[in-house]
Formats: C-alpha cells, sequence, structure tokens
C-alpha cells in the first residue's frame, strides 16, 4: 500500500499575477488572450464566478465577465515559482512526478522525514508553499495516483481531501465519469451514451466490454471503477511533445505572413528544443481560423530534427500545402513529438528525410 500526495496550485498562473501586483488582487483576472483576442490561458477564482475558465475563446470571457483584467502571460516567472514549489516536494521525498508547471505526484510512502502519516506531510507542504510562495495549493491524499488526483479537486481552493483505503469503492461508485483522472469530455460524452454516467455504473462493465469499446484505455476505466491504480510515480517522467503558438492580434490573410509567423515560431520552438535537451521525428503545425476552426498537418521522418533549419523548412512545405487558406488565421503553432531521450545518438549524422 503506497501513500501518494497530489499537490495543485490554486489558479497558479492568475494567482501567481495578483500575488505580484497588488493592484490585481480580488479582482477578476485572465491570463492570456485580450478583450478582442486569443484564449484565456488561466482565470483568478473571482474570474471563475462569473463562468470564465481557460481555453476560452477572450471575447466570450469579457462578455461572460465585461470587469475581466486580462494580464499577458510570463512564463518565465511562472517557471521560476514551479522551481521554488519542486524544492519544497524534494524536501521530502526524492519520488516527485511533476505534470505541469502547477501540479505533481509525490510518494511518501518512504520519505526523508520518516512521517508515517502522509497527511501531515500534506498539510506541512501546503503551509511550506505558502510561507515560500504566498500562494495555496491544494492536495489529495490516498494510496493510488489517481484517487490522489481526484482528491486533490474535492475542497478547492486551499483544500486537503485524503481518500482512505476502506472509502475508495464508495467513492469511487458515487463519482461521476466526467470527473474521473483519464476520462476526457469526449470519452465521458461516449460513456454516458451507453448509459454510463458514474463510478458504480462502470464498475458494472466487463473488462471485455470496455477493451472492446474504448481499446487498451479500457482495461484501465475497468481498474479505477474499483479503485484500482499500479502506476507507479515516475520522477522520470518522459515528455511527449515540445511546442509553441501564436494568436495574432489580426487575422493572417496571406501566405507570406503567415511564413512570416512560421518562421518566428521554427525559431522559438529550437530554443525550447536546445532547452530541454529534446529530439524528435514528429513536426506538426496546427492552424486555427478566425472561426475557431482548428487543423492539424503532421510530417514523420525517419530520424530526429536537427537543426531550426529543418523545422523551417518542413513546416513550410506543410502551410504552403494548405494554400490558398479559405478564411483568416488566427492561430499558428508547431509542435516536435515522437521524442527521443537527448544521449540517444541513433541517427544523429543522417539527413531527415520525408
Amino acid at each position: 500500500m503506497r501513500k501518494i500526495i497530489h499537490i495543485d496550485m490554486d489558479a497558479f498562473f492568475a494567482s501567481v499575477e495578483q500575488n505580484d501586483n497588488p493592484e490585481l488582487r480580488g479582482k477578476p483576472v485572465a491570463v492570456g488572450g485580450s478583450a478582442e483576442r486569443g484564449v484565456v490561458a488561466a482565470a483568478s477564482y473571482e474570474a471563475r464566478k462569473f463562468g470564465v475558465r481557460s481555453a476560452m475563446p477572450s471575447k466570450t470571457a469579457a462578455r461572460l465577465c465585461p470587469e475581466l483584467v486580462f494580464v499577458f502571460p510570463r512564463f518565465d516567472r511562472y517557471k521560476f515559482v514551479s522551481n521554488q514549489i519542486r524544492e519544497v516536494f524534494h524536501e521530502y521525498t526524492d519520488l516527485v512526478e511533476p505534470l505541469s508547471l502547477d501540479e505533481a505526484f509525490l510518494d511518501v510512502t518512504e520519505n526523508h522525514f520518516q512521517m508515517e502519516v502522509a497527511t501531515e506531510i500534506a498539510m506541512e507542504i501546503k503551509k511550506k508553499i505558502k510561507a515560500k510562495t504566498n500562494l495555496t495549493a491544494s492536495a489529495g491524499v490516498s494510496f493510488n495516483k489517481f484517487l490522489a488526483k481526484t482528491a486533490s479537486d474535492i475542497n478547492k481552493p486551499d483544500g486537503l481531501f485524503v481518500i482512505k483505503p476502506a472509502q475508495a469503492l464508495d467513492f469511487v461508485a458515487q463519482l461521476e465519469v466526467r470527473k474521473f483522472f483519464g476520462i476526457g469530455k469526449v470519452t465521458a460524452e461516449r460513456m454516458q451514451s451507453m448509459g454510463i454516467f458514474t463510478g458504480l455504473d462502470l464498475r458494472q462493465c466487463t473488462r471485455e466490454f470496455l477493451v472492446k469499446h474504448f481499446g487498451k484505455a479500457g482495461n484501465y476505466y475497468f481498474d479505477i471503477s474499483r479503485g484500482e491504480d499500479r502506476r507507479e510515480v515516475n520522477p522520470n517522467r518522459i515528455r511527449k511533445s515540445v511546442g509553441v503558438e501564436n494568436t495574432f492580434s489580426e487575422d493572417l490573410l496571406d501566405y507570406e505572413s503567415m511564413e512570416r509567423e512560421l518562421l518566428d515560431l521554427s525559431e522559438n520552438l529550437w530554443k525550447r528544443l536546445l532547452r530541454s535537451k529534446a529530439k524528435g521525428k514528429t513536426l506538426t503545425l496546427k492552424v486555427k481560423f478566425s472561426d475557431f476552426e482548428q487543423i492539424t498537418r503532421s510530417r514523420s521522418g525517419q530520424w530526429p530534427f536537427e537543426s531550426q533549419e529543418m523545422i523551417e523548412n518542413v513546416g513550410s512545405e506543410m502551410l504552403k500545402a494548405l494554400q490558398p487558406m479559405s478564411k483568416g488565421v488566427r492561430l499558428i503553432g508547431l509542435t516536435v513529438s515522437n521524442l527521443l531521450d537527448s544521449n540517444d545518438e541513433s541517427g544523429e549524422q543522417l539527413k531527415l528525410e520525408f
């Protein structure tokens, strides 16, 4: 039986902005976008009361909350604060698996202070994060990752929720499938169309039925409906992709302006790949139009990308193939995936061919 903690910072990006700028405290804040363009990256709890959420078009957010304050994101600042928070985690255990800048799993079964009660560790971590950053975090404590992750969302913000082994089956039985960690919106809707609304409904399905309808993920759904999750906390979790994107203040209408933006994105993407020491074999181009329709195009090769020029060339080829555009373009993104370990020298001197 493991002792797992999931820490999730509360409205992290927006909270950092409010903490750094006292004039924003108590006000509805959206990080990213503007009243006219873009997408909300994060929303403060004051903004969430009006229905403002991350990934929402900024125009919609501004309509829901006319007094919403838009703030340009400062990712270097968020990363700095995130590193401060991770320093607190590592005071207790080396088994820390970050999921993003603002959340992580910790396995404290064996910890540096030989503390027996994981709930006490979670309380201490929350207090130390508050003292170090002046930000609040919510924590979930349980005996596996699925339950700990689910628990951290129960009493937000500044919450703490514990699911003990004896409580797991009853807790999962009443939980709506749309709130299950690992079940996305589309899958939840599909399950609901099949009469599966809660963990109890999911538990009535056989493993064979779930695998037939949901593929390999069906095995995971079968297990979590019973409160079971055998995944270990992995401190060496492999990053799956590195990407950049840009939402434009005005829609792009001609290929020349799109290509200029693509070249800037290629440069930024290459810098991120160098910083993360990542290599990848697949490049994906994302284009979002003025009406929010989105398309992607991908190209893969046998060997990884070796230079900014290679990214530029392949990205430009994919963009050129989409011309002429039938409508204005509001966003372009580039992502490298199918990543290799930075020490993998296979194909280092070979050219990528498509």
